[in-house]
C-alpha cells in the first residue's frame, strides 16, 4: 500500500457550542464544553488512516498530559507515530474552538511545540523518503515546510500544501508544488482576488498556475471544491447537508482527497470522495471526532 507522510501540528482542542458567537468584550452563557483531539496535521493524518490510508505522522507535542493522549490517540488510528517528537520545554499545542448554531466558527491556536518543529529534526525522519504522498499545513514553521519541499523536489515526490491558515507562500515554494488546496478565503489572501464562484475560482487558480503549481483545488464550503490545472477545470458540488460544524471540514477534504489519490483515482473521482467526506464531518461536532469512516462514504 503506498504511503502517505503527514507533515504538520497536533492540538488539543477546547470547544464551547454556543447559540451565537461572541462580539468583542461580549460574554454568552449556555454553551457546551467539548475537548477533542485536532490540530491541522493530526487531524489530516487520522481523516486518512479512517479511510484507507498507510499514514505516519510527523509532529512534536509536549511532555505533558495533552502530548500523552494525542500520541496514544493517534496509535488508536493505526497511524505511524514513531516520528512524533516531544519537546520537553514547551507545552502541546492547544486551540480554542467557539462554534455558534449554523455550525460557524472561529479560533484561536497556541502552537506551543508545535512551533519548535524544525527542519534539524526532519532530516532525521527517513519516512518522508518513503511517501507516495506527503501531505503539509501551514500550523508548523515555514522554515520547516520549505525544507520538505525542497527535498520533494530533489527526489520528486508529490507535495500537498493545505495553505491554511494563510500566510505568504514564496515562489521558490509554490514553483513545480504538485497541489495546492486553500479554501476561498486563502485563496483571496493568497491572490488578492475575491473568489465567489467558478469564474473567480478560475482566476484565482490561473495565478497559481503562473506561478508553477500543477494542481489548484479551491474548497467552496457547502458549494464543493473547484479543480483546475493546465489541462481541465471543472467543480465538484458538494451534497446538501444540514453543518453543525465546520471545524475540521477542511483537513478531512485534504485526507480522503490523498487517500484517493494513492487509491489511482482521477481528479473528478478524487475530489467526489473528498467533497462527500468532508460533506459528513459537517454533520458531526468536533475536529478528529467529526471524521468519517471509509465505509460511510458511498
Amino acid at each position: 500500500m503506498k504511503k502517505i507522510v503527514v507533515v504538520g501540528s497536533a492540538n488539543t482542542d477546547m470547544v464551547v457550542k454556543s447559540s451565537t458567537l461572541p462580539l468583542p468584550g461580549e460574554t454568552l452563557l449556555g454553551g457546551t464544553f467539548f475537548m477533542n483531539a485536532g490540530g491541522k496535521g493530526a487531524n489530516q493524518a487520522v481523516a486518512a488512516a479512517r479511510l484507507g490510508g498507510n499514514v505516519t505522522l510527523v509532529t512534536k507535542v509536549g511532555n505533558d498530559i495533552f502530548g500523552k493522549q494525542t500520541i496514544d490517540g493517534l496509535q488508536k488510528e493505526n497511524i505511524n507515530t514513531d516520528f512524533i517528537f516531544v519537546d520537553d520545554s514547551t507545552p502541546s499545542g492547544i486551540a480554542l474552538i467557539m462554534v455558534n448554531e449554523e455550525g460557524d466558527n472561529c479560533i484561536v491556536v497556541a502552537p506551543g511545540a508545535n512551533a519548535n518543529l524544525l527542519p534539524a529534526d526532519i532530516e532525521a525522519v527517513n519516512a518522508i523518503s518513503e511517501a507516495a504522498f506527503i501531505l503539509m499545513q501551514l500550523e508548523i514553521p515555514l522554515a520547516t515546510i520549505e525544507a520538505i519541499a525542497k527535498k520533494a523536489k530533489e527526489t520528486s515526490q508529490p507535495l500537498i500544501i493545505n495553505p491554511a491558515p494563510a500566510q505568504a507562500l514564496s515562489d521558490e515554494l509554490l514553483n513545480g508544488l504538485f497541489l495546492l488546496t486553500p479554501n476561498e478565503t486563502e485563496a483571496a489572501l493568497l491572490t488578492g482576488i475575491i473568489v465567489q464562484d467558478e469564474v473567480t475560482s478560475s482566476k484565482a487558480a490561473d495565478i497559481f498556475l503562473s506561478k508553477g503549481v500543477q494542481n489548484v483545488i479551491i474548497t467552496l464550503g457547502r458549494e464543493g471544491a473547484y479543480f483546475k490545472n493546465n489541462n481541465e477545470q471543472f467543480k465538484v458540488a458538494a451534497p446538501l447537508v444540514l453543518a453543525k460544524d465546520t471545524t475540521a471540514a477542511g483537513d478531512t477534504f485534504s485526507g480522503a482527497l490523498t487517500v484517493a489519490l494513492t487509491e489511482n483515482m482521477n481528479w473528478q473521482q478524487a475530489i467526489q470522495f473528498a467533497v462527500k467526506a468532508a460533506s459528513i464531518s459537517v454533520t458531526r461536532m468536533g475536529a478528529q471526532a467529526s471524521v468519517p469512516y471509509r465505509h460511510e462514504i458511498s
